[in-house]
């Protein structure tokens, strides 16, 4: 398996599709890496050669933010929200969706299990 910038990506896929197994890089950015090192993209991981895989990792080193560098950033930038408490940041602090959706009646993924809540007895019950 090749190594690009410490991620083993698959010999069987082409290289297009196998760069994308790197955090931080998806589709459109597997293409501009391949066309700015002149790799043809449907070729094999497996079939490249030193060369052609230093390319692509000078490329990927130089313009990219990739793995847990990226990962870092985000969670940098997460909590630079929090602290300034914005309205984003309160959604976060608290495990609600951030990006406007609805919660009366979705949103389980962020919000968790449901947690029942006991009912009001009835004003016959009381008596």
């Amino acid at each position: 398996m090749p190594r690009i910038v410490g991620v083993d990506i698959p010999n069987d896929k082409s290289i297009w599709i196998s760069l994308t197994y790197i955090p931080g890089i998806g589709k459109y950015t597997s293409q501009q890496i391949l066309k700015e090192a002149r790799i043809e993209s449907s070729t094999k991981a497996s079939k490249l050669t030193e060369d052609e895989l230093s390319r692509i990792n000078q490329i990927v080193d130089r313009n990219y933010i990739t793995g847990g560098q990226l990962r870092r950033q985000v969670s940098q930038n997460i909590a630079r929200l929090r602290d300034i408490a914005c309205y984003r940041g309160i959604r976060h602090r608290r495990g609600l969706p951030v990006r406007g959706q609805c919660t009366q009646s979705n949103a389980r993924t962020r919000k968790g299990p449901r947690k029942t809540v006991a009912g009001k007895k009835s004003v016959k019950e009381a008596r």
